[in-house]
C-alpha cells in the first residue's frame, strides 16, 4: 500500500462532517445487539444479570464507539472502508447473536467476536495511516488490544462466576488504556489533542446511539402491548407512563443538551479530551439507563403487582442510570452542577422506600414524574447553563491536560 493510496484513505475536513449512509448502515447490527442487551437484563432481574448486562453493554459500546472513531479519521465511502465497515457488521453480528449465552456456551463466541474487531479494525487503521500522524497513536493501542483480547478470550473458558471477574479486568484495562494514552514502552503515550477528531461527526454519531437505543425501548413497549391477550384500564395507563417516559428521557437528551454538546466539542481547543471524558466515557451510562428501563414491559404485563425487587431496581435503577448520566455529561461538558438531576436522583432513591407498598403501575408513575421535572426544569432555566456560548474555560485545555 503506497502513501499516495493510503493518504486518499482520510477524511478531507471541510467544516462538519456528514455521517454517511454506511456509518447508519452499520448501526442497524447494534439495533439488534441493544435489543439482545435488552431480553437479557429481563430475563436476568437480579444483581447478578444486572452485572453481566453491564459487561456486555461495555464491550458492545467499545466495539462501536472506536469504529465510530476510525471513522471520523477515515473516509467511510472509500471502498476499503466500506469493505471494512461490513466486515465489522457482519462480526458484530455474530457478537451480538451470541450475548444471551455469553456466560454459558456463548463465551468464547462473544470474545473471539469482540477480539477479531478490536484487533482487527486497529490493524487496517495502521495500514491506511501508513506515513500520517495518527498511525503512531493506532501503533500504541495495537498492543493493549492484543492483551485486552487475551483477557476476554481467557476469561470465556473459565465459569461464569470467575468469567465475570476476567471481563471486567478486560474493559477496565480498556478504559486505564484510553485514560492513560495508550502508554506503550518505545512508543509513549498519546495525547489527547493528538486525537484529532472532528467534534460534529463524533458527536452526532453518539447522539445516534442514544437514539438507537431509545427506538428499541418504544419498540419493547409497543410488542409488550401487543403481547397482552386483554387490555384493561390499568394495562392502557401502563402503556401510556411507558411511552411518556421514554419520550421524557429523548426530550432531556435532545431538546438542547445534544446539539449544544455538540457545538462545544466542535469548538474545543482539545476535541480528543472532551470526546473521551463527555462522549466515550459517559455515554454508556446512559445508555445503560435506558435498557435498564426496560422494566416498562414489567409493568405494562403486571401493572397491578405490588413493588417487587427487580421491578423496583429497574424502574427507579433506569431513571436513576440516565439521569446521572446526563448529569456527568452537563458537568463536564459545561463544568456546571446540574441541581435539578442532583435533586431528581434523590427523589428517585427516596422512591425505593415506597416501592414495596405501591403497585408497579404506581411506581413507574412516580418515576416518570420525576423525568417530567427534570424535562420541565431544563425548559424553564436552560439547563442551567448559557448553551449558545462557547465555555472559555475549554481555552486552556491543552494546559490542563
Amino acid at each position: 500500500m503506497t502513501g499516495v493510496q493510503t493518504a486518499s484513505l482520510l477524511r478531507v475536513r471541510s467544516g462538519a462532517e456528514r455521517v454517511t449512509n454506511i456509518e447508519l448502515f452499520f448501526d442497524l447490527v447494534y439495533v439488534f445487539a441493544i435489543t439482545q442487551l435488552s431480553h437479557y437484563v429481563l430475563s436476568q432481574p437480579t444483581w447478578e444479570g444486572a452485572g453481566q448486562t453491564a459487561l456486555l453493554l461495555a464491550a458492545v459500546w467499545l466495539a462501536w464507539v472506536y469504529t465510530a472513531a476510525v471513522t471520523n479519521y477515515l473516509e467511510p465511502e472509500r471502498i476499503p472502508m466500506r469493505l471494512l465497515l461490513l466486515a465489522l457488521m457482519l462480526v458484530s453480528l455474530v457478537m451480538s447473536a451470541a450475548l444471551p449465552a455469553a456466560f454459558g456456551t456463548g463465551g468464547l463466541v462473544v470474545a473471539g467476536a469482540y477480539a477479531t474487531i478490536q484487533v482487527g479494525r486497529t490493524i487496517f487503521a495502521i495500514l491506511a495511516l501508513h506515513g500520517e500522524a495518527l498511525q503512531r497513536t493506532f501503533e500504541r493501542v495495537l498492543p493493549w488490544y492484543i492483551v485486552i483480547s487475551c483477557l476476554w478470550l481467557l476469561g470465556a473458558v473459565w465459569p461464569a462466576h470467575v468469567r465475570g471477574l476476567v471481563w471486567a479486568l478486560a474493559i477496565a484495562v480498556d478504559l486505564l488504556g484510553a485514560a492513560l494514552g495508550y502508554y506503550t514502552p518505545g512508543l509513549g503515550r498519546s495525547r489527547t489533542w493528538d486525537w484529532t477528531i472532528e467534534g460534529n461527526h463524533f458527536a452526532e454519531r453518539c447522539q445516534a446511539f442514544i437514539l438507537i437505543t431509545l427506538g428499541e425501548s418504544i419498540v419493547v413497549i409497543g410488542a409488550n402491548l401487543a403481547g397482552l391477550p386483554t387490555l384493561t384500564g390499568s394495562s392502557v395507563a401502563a402503556f401510556i407512563v411507558a411511552f411518556v417516559g421514554s419520550a421524557t428521557l429523548w426530550w432531556i437528551y435532545f431538546d438542547r443538551g445534544a446539539e449544544a454538546g455538540a457545538r462545544r466539542i466542535a469548538a474545543s481547543h482539545d476535541p480528543g479530551r472532551l470526546g473521551r471524558s463527555a462522549y466515550v466515557f459517559i455515554h454508556p451510562i446512559m445508555v445503560a439507563g435506558i435498557i435498564v428501563a426496560a422494566a416498562d414491559a414489567e409493568v405494562l404485563a403486571h401493572p397491578s403487582a405490588d413493588g417487587e425487587a427487580a421491578t423496583t431496581w429497574m424502574v427507579l435503577g433506569g431513571a436513576a442510570l440516565f439521569l446521572a448520566g446526563h448529569a456527568l455529561f452537563t458537568a463536564v461538558v459545561w463544568r456546571v452542577t446540574p441541581w435539578s438531576r442532583v435533586v431528581a436522583l434523590t427523589v428517585l432513591a427516596s422512591l425505593g422506600l415506597l416501592a414495596p407498598h405501591v403497585s408497579a403501575l404506581a411506581l413507574g408513575v412516580c418515576a416518570t414524574a420525576v423525568v417530567v421535572g427534570v424535562a420541565v426544569a431544563d425548559r424553564l432555566f436552560r439547563l442551567g447553563v448559557d448553551t449558545d456560548t462557547p465555555h472559555p474555560a475549554h481555552t486552556k485545555e491543552l494546559v490542563q491536560s
